[in-house]
Order: C-alpha cells, then structure tokens, then sequence
C-alpha cells in the first residue's frame, strides 16, 4: 500500500512538474517568436501612461 502512494505521489509530481515547464517554455517561446520587434514599443508607451500615477503601498515617508 506504501509503494501505491509512493507512485501516486511521484506520478502526480511528474505531471504538476512537466505541466509547469512546458507552461514557461511555451511563455519564453511564444515571446520570442511571436513577439515581434515592437516590444519596447508597448513597455514604453505603458511606462509612458502610467508616469503620473501614484505611489501605493509601502511606509510613507516623512
């Protein structure tokens, strides 16, 4: 019985394990691929819109 949960547990890490890296490949490869050159385009037109905004969180300073 101790060998049955040993191979439930080892297959269920296996799985949880092989899902998440494929999650961060296919993230890195769709990036890459299909990210196109206008990336710091966006980052610098979100970094643009957010410059007024303000600072939340954190201790104020005085």
């Amino acid at each position: 019985m101790i060998s049955y949960f040993t191979d439930f547990i080892l297959v269920a890490a296996c799985v949880i394990g092989i899902t998440a890296v494929n999650g961060v490949v296919t993230n890195a490869v769709g990036e890459k691929w299909f990210g196109g050159k206008r990336h710091s385009h966006i980052f610098d037109q979100s970094k643009r819109i957010q410059s007024g905004w303000n600072k939340v969180g954190g201790n104020k300073k005085r």
